[in-house]
């Protein structure tokens, strides 16, 4: 049932013109950001083979994609009047929302998959040939990936809150910034090195500059699955209150 609620909700995506637009205008964005307009993040003007830029700009360009993914998920369902008929089927609401969860995180992978193209192209152009640091490239690449799963389960915990999608999407954005960067900030009101870096830790930003390093550290690892686990429970727990 978990597999047939996965493939319902990524075919209503790619239903509507609307799931081709969102993710077009992710990519074109990344692309022009990359190739064309001038600036830090061009990789013609930097001079070097590096694709920095693109993990520079997804998690900002993330705030917008992955919003516009899981706002639906289940505020829509709730205000067509589907949703009481899906919770009646003997599924559970823990499996419905970990359906909608990886449905959703899917179609952000299925986004993010064609920007290998750029890591690719870069590849090909560097001198000497194949000049690019590679383990840099899939740490940073895996960042963004467990990136997407805090952002989606935020999501999806937004769209459980109410039925207007609006609500749900400004709701995934203001909350996914606070925790990408807020703790940064609040952090600048600090001057002890020990509570900058505690309460730095405590965000997202952190932990996602740690991964992009290339090296995969446990306790990064273990504070992306804890803080989506967290919000898919909070979520879980709304649905589950009569």
């Amino acid at each position: 049932m978990l597999t047939a609620i996965i493939k319902k909700e990524i075919n209503t995506f790619f239903s509507s013109l609307m799931g081709y637009i969102v993710i077009a205008v992710f990519l074109i964005a990344t692309g022009l950001m990359l190739w064309v307009i001038p600036g830090q993040y061009n990789i013609i003007d930097a001079g070097y083979a590096h694709v920095d830029g693109l993990f520079v700009l997804a998690p900002w360009l993330f705030l917008f994609l992955c919003p516009a993914i899981t706002m639906r998920a289940i505020a829509e369902e709730r205000q067509n009047g589907t949703w009481d008929l899906l919770i009646t089927r003997p599924v559970g609401v823990s499996r419905i929302v970990a359906g909608k969860f990886l449905a959703s995180w899917l179609l952000v992978i299925i986004a993010l998959l064609p920007t290998i193209l750029f890591y690719i192209s870069v590849y090909y152009i560097a001198e000497p040939f194949g000049n690019v640091d590679s383990g840099a490239f899939w740490g940073s690449f895996a960042g963004l990936i467990l990136l997407a799963g805090i952002y989606v389960a935020i999501g999806i915990f937004a769209s459980s809150l109410s039925k207007n999608q609006v609500f749900a999407f400004i709701m995934t954005l203001s909350a996914s910034f606070l925790l990408f960067y807020g703790f940064e900030l609040i952090s600048l009101f600090f001057q002890s090195g020990s509570t900058i870096l505690l309460i730095e830790n405590l965000g997202i930003h952190a932990h996602y500059k740690s991964i992009s390093r290339g090296v995969i550290d446990s306790r990064d690892l273990t504070y992306f699955f804890f803080m989506s686990g967290l919000f898919i429970f909070f979520t879980i727990r709304k649905l589950s209150i009569k």
